[in-house]
């Protein structure tokens, strides 16, 4: 590992954890559960197949056991599916449970998530934070615009001047959230690009210049956080010019859809392929040149982090505080690459894989 300032700020985070989370009583009229009392708890994800929230579930279950939390799982049917998680809350509610973790698939479900608060729920995003931030009691995650961020610096180090044609293969088109926009305008602004509205995917200028140079992006395109759909928004931005050479990607499902359009052009030689996540099929396709560069999530500890919060609030501790600066509690982020960039903080695969999920 290479014992950066960033890797040296994450260790920190960790180490204080336990200070972080000191809980407090939830804003219910219910007496605080006993510490023998079991504490029902849902975690609700955007899909029950993404490895990041397969590993999301595993973390939440291994935790729950340690917490006597009662833990019930629940998912939309597809990233997006926003009514498969408001019926999930409704369950919640009308079971009496103390709290939620959710990763929310949009601004559909904070009108559910509202309700669960008003009946006395705790409810914890992760991953995601909702838009606005408090329409949950906290969010435990990533710093998404962090992790873009990252990525974007080390491609400008890697293009060391050249002109950059870009392709951004986002989350959605038809919906705003968060982790969408703070990724992708992470990089950009890592990469050096003016993005105007920061919580805006597509403002900024169609051409200009970057840290290093020139740039021009061909396409926004939505895939859904899906390899399919990482395929077929790559060959849409084909169309649009053949010469693309930096490719960022939602997560590492649509980068290697990514890169299989591009190997079945012949155009996969040369390109600069992105992304975020750090499971380790992601960690492996940096390692065996597919991404060039990832920036890696732990989604276990959200989940575990998430079920001993909820279950400390509902025995009477304290809440949980948000990181110095931010929104949400930092759950840490560090980039994973290969090919080191001066001045740019990394893990190599190796130590990756040591730290991946999934």
């Amino acid at each position: 590992m290479h014992l950066t300032s960033r890797t040296t700020r994450l260790g920190v985070a960790v180490a204080a954890t336990a200070g972080l989370l000191a809980l407090a009583a939830c804003g219910s009229d219910d007496q605080p559960a006993s510490s023998t009392d079991k504490v029902g708890v849902s975690l609700i994800t955007k899909d029950s197949t993404n490895p990041f929230f397969v590993a999301m579930q595993k973390g939440a279950k291994e935790d729950a056991a340690k917490n006597n939390v009662e833990l019930t799982v629940a998912s939309g049917k597809a990233d997006g599916d926003e009514q498969g998680q408001v019926q999930a809350i409704e369950n919640a509610i009308a079971q009496g449970q103390k709290g939620i973790l959710i990763t929310p698939n949009g601004p559909g479900v904070n009108s559910a998530i509202k309700k669960a608060r008003d009946a006395g729920l705790y409810v914890i995003a992760l991953d995601t934070p909702p838009d606005p931030a408090d329409t949950v009691d906290i969010t435990f995650a990533t710093d998404n615009f962090e992790a873009g961020k990252l990525i974007g610096q080390w491609t400008a180090k890697q293009l060391a001047g050249k002109p950059a044609t870009i392709a951004l293969l986002d989350l959605f088109n038809d919906k705003v959230v968060s982790v969408d926009y703070n990724r992708d305008q992470g990089f950009l602004t890592g990469l050096g690009v003016d993005v105007k509205d920061a919580k805006k995917n597509g403002d900024e200028d169609k051409s200009g210049k970057y840290s290093g140079g020139s740039y021009s992006i061909v396409c926004n395109e939505p895939t859904q956080g899906a390899e399919d759909g990482g395929r077929s928004a790559m060959e849409n931005c084909l169309t649009k010019n053949s010469n693309i050479n930096v490719v960022y990607t939602i997560n590492e499902p649509a980068a290697v859809g990514a890169y299989n359009a591009l190997k079945a052009a012949g155009k996969e030689n040369g390109v600069v392929i992105v992304s975020v996540d750090g499971g380790c099929a992601g960690v492996k396709s940096v390692k065996d040149g597919v991404i060039g560069a990832t920036s890696q999530q732990y989604p276990l500890k959200m989940a575990s982090l998430g079920v001993e919060a909820i279950a400390k609030v509902a025995r009477g501790g304290e809440k949980p505080k948000t990181s110095d600066g931010l929104d949400f509690f930092n759950t840490g982020v560090a980039l994973v690459t290969d090919k080191s960039a001066d001045g740019v903080a990394s893990i190599d695969t190796t130590k990756g894989t040591s730290l991946c999920w999934g």
